[in-house]
């Protein structure tokens, strides 16, 4: 999912979506292990999805917070 798609949800779908993420990277890694894993590339590309939802809730939590300061 593209940021400019991610920024169009709320907060509570973006965490559930961090939620899901994090369930599928759990399932790839033990795929990885057990040996069954056929597409490497996916952990990478799960892993990404993570980092751009938590900068994306990140960016909210500092735009609240500008606005508690001004």
């Amino acid at each position: 999912m593209k940021a400019v798609e991610i920024r169009e949800l709320t907060t509570d779908e973006i965490r559930d979506q961090i939620d899901e993420a994090r369930e599928e990277l759990m399932k790839l890694r033990f795929q990885q292990a057990s040996g069954e894993l056929v597409d490497f590339t996916r952990i990478r590309l799960v892993r990404r999805d993570i980092a751009r939802y938590q900068t994306i809730i990140s960016e909210r939590h500092r735009e609240v917070s500008m606005e508690g300061e001004a």
